[in-house]
């Protein structure tokens, strides 16, 4: 079949009208043909979309390094009786080590050393942290999921697993596929922006492909804010160059690229056109975006001292609220450092104390300006960390390795039940006893939160249709308001 044939064929009615649109000498636009036919234009929120939406973004908190359910989230009280006691073989069951601690001679029972306190939510009470006052005074805000897991041991492939739906790097994130599924609600902003802080402790690499679009047009890859010089780079002109300057080099550059698309037919060089103007009107947008001095006083004490330091996780959680009144369907924030393998006592105070007032800052924040009932909020690392102690155990000090076989996150807003807790672990915070959750399950749940079907979310790559949930998944009700 000739090439172009076979590439028209293969178009959705909504990728024609858009194409459509933009082409010149169509006889019509997206806005008659859509009267016409009941089709909306491609960046209307109409992709798989099946149910009323309850949220129109996300922001995903994610803690990468794999925060310490034990020490956090998931009080285990009767552990402190087993304090230096071997972890018997039945909660072990045979299971997979990482290398780092698969040779020790003994696997030493380490309980949290900090206190926990009960907080009021919708059940009996959510136990937490002394390490997280702030977060704890919102409660009954919080759905904490405390029986998620994953296959997956290390960080690379489990950061990977959490961003896109699967080990392997090369599909697209989270966030690429909401951009696609939902479109632009902002025309002078991308529908996805990244949003990174430097940790305390051991930081993993941080690879550009957690926030790619994989195999979906380029258009969907989340945007990176950088916390120091340019937020963008290469948005700002060139000196001597004017912006009558630069409007005039891209329609000169986007003739050539219509031609070129003419003569091969290739959906990239128009995200490539579409990515070239979002950047000149990015020009305007983001300056004033990052620009706190509009915030009050009271905001910017809500959110904590270090709200005022570029790519702090204060600034940036002051930064997605701004995004998220702007339009943004997708906003990601990295908080680097959690991998705790020694010294996790003072690793995760420092770590503890750089998020817990700016998170729940956030929420109060999304909150009183009416944005958190259709903002869905995500805290969640890669994995958890195990119960015994890596290395030296003392009456002060610990470490913690890798462990996928459950760990705790929690959600607000956006059609999330509030005040709940689901799913358990059992005495030891090691293996789950009620309600497990796969990566898949989550995602699907979010993605119905959106309006958005998991299984009909799909984009063809050589010869299949992939989706976020890959072949599983599935919907949790319990967590729906």
């Amino acid at each position: 079949m000739d090439p172009r044939e076979l590439y028209y064929l293969n178009l959705t009615r909504r990728r024609f009208l858009a194409a459509s649109a933009q082409t010149a000498g169509a006889a019509l636009g997206v806005g008659a043909l859509s009267s016409i036919l009941g089709a909306a234009p491609a960046s209307s929120s109409l992709r798989a979309a099946r149910f009323p939406p309850k949220a129109r973004r996300v922001i995903y908190l994610h803690m990468e390094g794999a925060p310490s359910h034990i020490d956090l989230w998931d009080y285990k009280p009767a552990l402190r009786q087993r304090f230096d006691q071997d972890l018997p073989d039945s909660i072990r069951q045979g299971q997979r080590l990482t290398g780092m601690t698969s040779g020790q001679s003994r696997f030493p029972v380490a309980p949290s050393l900090f206190r926990f306190s009960r907080y009021p939510n919708r059940q009996d009470g959510a136990w937490i942290s002394e390490l997280m006052p702030y977060t704890a005074k919102l409660a009954h805000e919080l759905c904490f999921v405390h029986s998620m897991h994953t296959e997956a041991i290390n960080h690379e492939p489990a950061i990977t697993f959490f961003q896109t739906g699967n080990q392997q790097p090369g599909r697209p994130s989270f966030g690429a596929w909401t951009s696609y599924g939902l479109g632009s609600a902002n025309h002078n902003l991308p529908t996805f922006a990244v949003l990174i802080t430097q940790g305390f402790g051991n930081m993993q690499a941080l690879s550009a492909r957690f926030w790619g679009a994989g195999f979906l047009p380029s258009e969907h890859q989340g945007c990176k804010l950088r916390a120091g010089g340019d937020p963008v780079l290469y948005l700002r002109d060139p000196a001597g160059v004017t912006r009558e300057d630069r409007r005039a080099l891209l329609d000169t550059v986007e003739q050539l690229n219509e031609t070129e698309f003419a003569r091969t037919l290739d959906p990239e060089i128009r995200s490539r056109v579409e990515q070239a103007e979002m950047a000149y009107r990015m020009q305007m947008s983001v300056p004033e975006l990052t620009d706190f001095s509009s915030e009050s006083e009271a905001t910017l004490e809500m959110y904590g001292p270090d709200v005022k330091k570029p790519g702090s996780f204060a600034a940036n959680c002051l930064l997605a609220r701004r995004l998220a009144e702007r339009g943004v369907r997708f906003i990601q924030l990295y908080m680097r450092g959690w991998d705790a393998h020694n010294n996790l006592p003072s690793e995760i105070r420092a770590q503890s104390k750089a998020v817990d007032q700016p998170q729940a800052a956030l929420l109060a924040d999304l909150r009183q300006r009416g944005l958190l009932d259709d903002t869905l909020v995500l805290w969640a690392g890669e994995f958890g960390r195990t119960v015994y102690s890596q290395g030296a155990l003392s009456q002060t000090n610990y470490g913690r390795d890798h462990h996928p076989r459950c760990f705790s996150v929690w959600m607000a807003g956006g059609g999330i039940q509030p005040g709940i807790s689901y799913g358990k672990t059992d005495d030891y915070a090691y293996n789950i006893v009620e309600n497990p959750v796969e990566v898949h399950d989550l995602h699907a749940t979010m993605l119905e939160l959106l309006g958005l079907d998991h299984e009909q979310l799909t984009y063809r790559s050589q010869g299949r249709d992939f989706r976020l949930t890959d072949v599983s998944g599935k919907v949790i009700r319990e967590w729906i308001a």
